[in-house]
């Protein structure tokens, strides 16, 4: 059904497709017994794709990367899709509209995406509502936080903060947003000090809110760029690691343009896609040696095959995510990511996802 109705969305401007397809997203999450009778059909990988991290279960490694469903709209259908998690947001304390329009483009000669959309989101608040008013929630929420615009970077802890009181209640995991090239100066808190003393100041929050209401304490990851210089890198994820952070998501979109062909290339904003599977998994393997194993990483970045998401678990990702490779596959992508990972896995003799992760590091 997709490949019929792609060429119709494709003709629309990227975003209003977007937009479409999320209300339709929306409209099927309202269905009565439609997501769950979804996910049954399209959980298809086995016993093979289950683990426990952070205490909880995942019945697939397959995520829903930030970005897509900015404001949990669509939670049940996505969940329906086969994700074993989902990743809302980026949200900021305070609702923005983002930058001016257009700032979504596609490049298909590419099979990759330029977006600045710069946070555009409805608000911390109408977040919780809307995650609190959800009647099942068949795979974990992660909520993906960040900084109004405005707010300057010296009082940046602040929005971090104030997301993590109003959504505690709600998320089953909180990402730490500092890579995204489309807030201005959001990046320069990625230096090795600043981060870490952010990540604190999220901890600290969480642990304050846990107390207050006795509620398990969610899982806090924090999100790297793929253009930062190696050794700074290297800084950066030992400065999270050593503040207690409980995961890393190795990368959020570049602003290289190496390679590219379409006439979007020019375009400024944050790349994502084909052009970032190598970079991403190079990235994944650089942080599980750095790190040694000691926390889950999550590999985003060219997931389009059962092979990307395989060759990125072998460098050392527990967990994977998708958005570009949505937009050109469709939906019935994740199935298929679940079907061909089991084959993976049973082709190499590995009774469980878990075994696979690191091997290739």
């Amino acid at each position: 059904m997709y490949r019929r109705i792609k060429p119709a969305l494709f003709r629309l401007d990227a975003e209003d497709a977007h937009h479409l397809t999320l209300r339709a997203l929306g409209a099927a999450s309202r269905v009565p017994a439609w997501p769950e009778a979804a996910r049954r059909l399209n959980s298809a990988g086995g016993h093979r794709l289950s683990q426990t991290l952070w205490g909880r279960p995942f019945a697939s490694p397959v995520g829903l990367a930030a970005g897509l469903d900015k404001n949990g709209e669509a939670v049940p259908a996505f969940s329906a899709l086969g994700f074993g998690f989902l990743e809302v947001g980026t949200v900021t304390p305070l609702a923005q509209p983002g930058n001016e329009r257009p700032r979504l483009f596609r490049l298909p000669e590419d099979a990759a995406l330029i977006n600045r959309m710069g946070f555009n989101n409805g608000g911390a608040e109408a977040l919780r509502a809307r995650l609190a008013a959800l009647p099942a929630r068949p795979a974990p929420v992660w909520v993906n936080i960040g900084k109004n615009k405005a707010t300057p970077n010296e009082r940046a802890v602040e929005d971090y903060r104030a997301c993590v009181r109003a959504l505690f209640e709600v998320a089953d995991g909180f990402v730490v947003n500092v890579s995204s090239p489309n807030t201005p100066g959001l990046r320069a808190l990625q230096a090795a000090g600043d981060l870490a003393d952010l990540v604190r100041a999220v901890l600290d929050e969480v642990e304050s809110a846990r107390v207050r209401t006795a509620r398990r304490a969610p899982p806090v990851l924090v999100k790297l760029a793929p253009d930062l210089h190696p050794g700074d890198f290297e800084a950066s994820v030992g400065g999270v690691v050593e503040a207690g952070a409980n995961g890393l998501i190795v990368s959020n979109t570049t602003l290289g343009r190496d390679g590219l062909t379409h006439g979007h290339r020019v375009q400024t904003g944050g790349l994502s896609g084909r052009p970032l599977t190598t970079r991403s998994t190079a990235l994944v393997r650089d942080a599980y040696r750095l790190t040694r194993g000691r926390v889950p990483i999550v590999g985003v970045g060219g997931v389009f095959t059962p092979e990307d998401a395989y060759a990125k678990l072998r460098a050392g990702a527990s967990l994977v995510e998708v958005y570009t490779a949505l937009i050109y596959e469709g939906p019935g992508l994740v199935a298929r990511l679940n079907r061909g990972l089991s084959r993976l896995l049973e082709r190499d003799g590995l009774r469980n996802v878990a075994e696979a992760v690191g091997v290739d590091a």
